[in-house]
């Protein structure tokens, strides 16, 4: 009998045979093809999000499953997963989504793709950091409606980039990234992180490190969010963090939905506190609130930070080598370390 298992600490021997794998979503055509020559590979023709109990069936029935972030698989259903299930190939960066210390217990291996959607996320960010302040969800609207009685020197006015202060709260790949572009826009720029960076990597953004949260909070003008969705940040920006906000600032937030107090950020909005919002990610995908569709200056795009055609295929072909060489028996490039790793 072939044992397919592997661990964080003891990688197993060669699988002989094509390993049996199932796709939680459509990975687009070249990478579902690459796959379906390389692997035995069952695929999700609906492309609609799998029940708790479709998961749990895949789980049962292959050597690999490749889930996304809309995938949620916990503790109890990776203790009811089948003998076989060896490698949870998860297709992104955030593995949020999987209990990694339960798959670790379990002897299941737990790899992601970062970096792929570094910058693609990261130009995204930008379309809120300019267009929030500029206000071009409410210019584009004025068009639209009909209601555009021509330029005035009152009209639409909204606050230029130069000399602001963005606040970037995680100052990892994507956070970095952001900097980079953000100093060409003549934005000061001032990061909350876990660990200071290096000296040499702050000069080159010119960035200046605020140990306290509330502090960075309190100094943006553009406030962005690049954190992972950890227990602990949960609703990190919570009513009293948006409280201690400037007057007129703006959030921008293409990481996880569940960073932000939503009821907290609406009542922000509508009081005036806070003058916009450029938002790619909500805590009840995908459902959006009303009351953020209806504002004029809230930004509210369909979670497409890492939508791009490069950045989804780079991230597909991650996956595929992640698979090949966990069944070679060699440890996987992108492997993920659980807190028992």
């Amino acid at each position: 009998m072939v044992t397919t298992s592997t661990s964080a600490s003891d990688p197993e021997k060669r699988l002989n045979r094509k390993p049996r794998v199932v796709v939680t979503r459509r990975l687009g055509p070249s990478v579902e093809d690459r796959m379906s020559e390389l692997f035995d590979v069952r695929t999700n023709a609906s492309d609609m999000p799998l029940t708790r109990d479709q998961l749990l069936e895949a789980m049962q029935d292959c050597d690999v499953l490749v889930p996304t972030v809309t995938d949620r698989i916990d503790g109890e259903m990776i203790s009811q997963a089948g003998e076989n299930l060896g490698l949870i190939a998860n297709f992104g960066a955030g593995t949020e989504h999987i209990d990694l210390d339960a798959a670790a217990r379990a002897k299941i291996m737990v790899t992601n793709t970062p970096g792929v959607f570094t910058d693609d996320t990261a130009d995204l960010t930008m379309a809120g950091i300019i267009g929030v302040p500029r206000r071009i969800r409410e210019g584009v609207q004025l068009i639209r409606s009909g209601e555009w009685t021509g330029w005035a020197p009152t009209a639409m006015l909204g606050r230029k980039l130069g000399g602001k202060t963005l606040g970037i709260v995680g100052m990892g790949r994507i956070g970095q990234a952001v900097a980079h572009r953000a100093r060409a826009f003549g934005l000061e720029i001032a990061y909350h992180n876990r660990k200071r960076l290096p000296e040499a990597i702050e000069r080159m953004f010119a960035a200046s490190w605020v140990e306290d949260l509330d502090d960075l909070v309190a100094q943006a003008d553009i406030l962005t969010l690049h954190c992972p969705a950890t227990p602990g940040n949960h609703h990190l920006i919570d009513e009293r963090r948006l409280s201690l906000m400037k007057q007129g600032a703006s959030l921008i937030n293409t990481a996880r939905g569940d960073l932000v107090d939503q009821e907290a950020l609406i009542a922000a909005l509508e009081s005036g506190h806070l003058a916009g919002a450029g938002l790619d990610v909500y805590p009840d995908e995908p459902n959006v609130d009303e009351r953020l569709i209806r504002h004029p200056n809230v930004m509210t795009l369909p979670h497409i930070g890492s939508a791009t055609r490069e950045g989804r295929e780079d991230s597909g072909h991650k996956v595929i080598a992640n698979i090949r060489m966990w069944a070679d028996g060699h440890r996987p490039p992108d492997q993920v370390l659980s807190g028992l790793g």
